[in-house]
């Protein structure tokens, strides 16, 4: 299963050199070069990497970032490309579990970024792989939605989560449902059903975790 995980990270790291250091993505105010400082962050620094989440030390976080993007650009992506000898999200079974939902994400940031995209035909593996990952995301990101929300990915499966309430469903296959969770709304291809002011709540809501 790790090759889902090695075939994005190898893949991200391609585009990020045809892109070029200056490139956008689709997160607010971020280059190619901020992303990349964030993976290399994220698997070298585990200091500045407990920023992504706990906001005490996301200042330092952010500086560290910030260093890790002022080296050159194709050493910067070479670090992407090649992971540390030991890292605690490379022990499996952590390495599928951190790192495919973490590279694909961020390979469809820097897709997405550009006109014209399309979603990817993944293999079926690759989208089951994704699809282990979305009932946990889905009731982290979403148990205090005020819906009975259900998230469906046709031929892989359900999750019910939600307050409770009104119905809505979210529809799509296991890689655009990730990039929804993920806070990726405006570029997901899903079906969001119930509610006009639950759906469009659902599109704008703050997820990710």
């Amino acid at each position: 299963m790790s090759r889902y995980a090695d075939a994005e990270r190898h893949a991200l790291a391609d585009l990020l050199l045809d892109r070029g250091p200056e490139a956008p993505t689709i997160i607010p105010d971020w280059s190619t070069r901020d992303l990349a400082a964030h993976l290399v962050m994220r698997e070298r620094r585990p200091d500045a990497a407990a920023g992504i989440l706990l906001r005490p030390v996301a200042g330092h976080a952010e500086r560290v970032r910030r260093a890790m993007a002022a080296r050159p650009y194709p050493d910067l992506v070479e670090l992407v490309r090649r992971p540390p000898r030991w890292s605690p999200l490379g022990l499996p079974p952590l390495h599928e579990l951190a790192n495919l939902t973490e590279f694909f994400v961020h390979h469809e940031d820097v897709r997405r970024a550009e006109a014209g995209w399309q979603p990817r035909q993944l293999p079926e593996g690759q989208q089951s792989a994704l699809w282990k990952r979305i009932p946990t995301l889905a009731r982290m990101s979403l148990r205090r939605f005020p819906a009975a929300l259900l998230v469906q990915a046709p031929d892989h499966g359900e999750v019910a989560t939600g307050a409770g309430g009104s119905q809505v469903r979210l529809v799509g296959s296991p890689g655009e449902l990730t990039m929804f969770l993920f806070g990726r709304q405006r570029v997901a291809r899903v079906q969001v059903v119930g509610p006009t002011a639950l759906t469009d709540r659902l599109r704008t809501a703050q997820l990710g975790v």
